[in-house]
């Protein structure tokens, strides 16, 4: 088990971005953003989501829609509105969007075998 990082860039409502180092976290639904990151980009809370930490405690936490670009591509995709100490994940929906998939044995980021069923 291996950590993955990431360079990207986000941006939000008032155009506003902001460089984000990401921990790519293949055990993470959602992707987040730390507090500072998502008020400078100037993002809303859209509706209130509740998550299961891995020690099993239950947090509530809003969550809006970014514009996530990565040197393999950029969409838009729901994210966590952090606290100021939490660190900006990359979570397994925002990959799915890209069509990315992370190989545990390199830890880097390739391209999805895409099924159309």
């Amino acid at each position: 088990m291996g950590i993955t990082y990431i360079e990207g860039k986000v941006k939000g409502l008032n155009s506003r971005q902001k460089n984000v180092k990401f921990l790519v976290d293949s055990g993470a639904t959602y992707s987040l953003l730390p507090k500072s990151v998502w008020e400078t980009i100037g993002l809303k809370p859209k509706r209130k989501v509740s998550f299961i930490l891995a020690d099993g405690t239950t947090i509530e936490r809003s969550v809006a829609e970014a514009f996530v670009s990565l040197p393999q591509g950029e969409a838009h995709t729901p994210v966590i509105l952090g606290e100021e100490n939490d660190e900006a994940l990359l979570g397994v929906v925002t990959l799915e969007i890209l069509g990315l998939v992370l190989n545990p044995f390199d830890r880097t980021l390739h391209p999805m075998r895409m099924l159309l069923c």
